[in-house]
């Protein structure tokens, strides 16, 4: 972290030109986000190293490189623009702006997270969004890292200690299957048609492993896949049934296909939101949550 003594001289534009590198790739990518050469942007690069007394990148690589200590500065530099920019705004009485980095399930982005985004810009119409689609424990660790400020992720995850988990969706698993096969259990069903495989490592994909091979019969397999999308788009197609979340079928094509519940009683997944604990974009993040509930619910009662 960077220590107190720097914060009170700290040159902010330095470590604005410092999260531009990293986000761009390279010193001319970054020279030209933050409208500068691209030797002002070494001079400055140059001048924090010294400050610092470290190197923060590795220039024997093209382009340099963040060292460790230097991936270390970006994150505290992402915390502390983030900090400053909130107190102008208390101060100023201005509107929140600046970026929230929010992590996703790729299940999570098709419409429930998209729209709560949208929902919560009428709130702060000056906030922006970066949305990174991963799996949940790399995106805990991500928020754990500071490198995003929260994230949707699966329940049964162990949550880290630095981290508060609030659940915002809790949506059945149902059996989708083409029009006119006639089954209504999974039992049937499996004797009638070939099973789509949902294969990632991920806790949706191991929940849906685990009931499948409790059945009698062993389903046999015809495709196996690593997008929801892509599950659908094959029971669309007719070459199987296959489990999916209930918001999966949210805004797709559905005059072909059934479905019926999976599991007696019906199986659930629930997504919550993890943040750190303390964070200083609660205020923003609780306002997401609360989007997030409401279009989650919303979703499933318009399925």
């Amino acid at each position: 972290m960077l220590s107190k003594t720097y914060l009170s001289f700290m040159d902010t534009k330095q470590l604005e030109t410092l999260l531009a590198i990293e986000q761009c790739g390279g010193f001319a990518a970054a020279a030209k986000k933050v409208n500068i050469t691209a030797s002002a942007v070494s001079q400055q690069i140059t001048s924090l190293e010294s400050e610092l007394g470290a190197t923060l990148f590795d220039r024997t690589y093209r382009p340099p490189m963040l060292t460790a200590k230097g991936e270390e500065v970006v994150r505290s530099a992402r915390a502390i623009l983030q900090i400053m920019t909130e107190t102008k705004t208390s101060v100023s009485g201005m509107q929140v702006r600046g970026t929230i980095a929010f992590g996703s399930l790729r299940t999570g982005t098709n419409s429930l997270v998209p729209r709560s985004l949208a929902s919560l810009r009428k709130t702060y119409p000056e906030l922006s969004f970066r949305l990174r689609i991963g799996m949940s424990e790399e995106l805990m660790n991500e928020v754990v890292s500071g490198q995003l400020d929260a994230a949707l992720v699966a329940d049964y995850v162990a949550v880290p200690q630095s981290l508060t988990w609030t659940p915002v969706v809790n949506e059945p698993l149902v059996v989708l299957l083409p029009r006119g096969t006639g089954a209504r259990t999974l039992e049937e069903l499996v004797s009638k048609m070939p099973f789509i495989r949902y294969r990632t490592q991920v806790q949706l994909s191991r929940q849906i492993d685990t009931e499948i091979a409790q059945l009698s019969s062993e389903p046999i397999e015809v495709v196996s896949v690593n997008t929801m999308t892509a599950v659908v788009g094959c029971i669309q197609a007719g070459l199987g049934f296959s489990i999916v979340p209930k918001m999966a079928l949210q805004d797709t094509i559905t005059t072909s296909l059934d479905w019926f519940p999976f599991g007696s009683p019906p199986i659930y997944r629930r997504l919550g939101v993890v943040q750190r604990e303390n964070s200083s974009r609660k205020d923003v993040l609780g306002a997401l949550i609360v989007a997030l509930e409401h279009q989650g619910q919303k979703m499933l009662e318009d399925i």
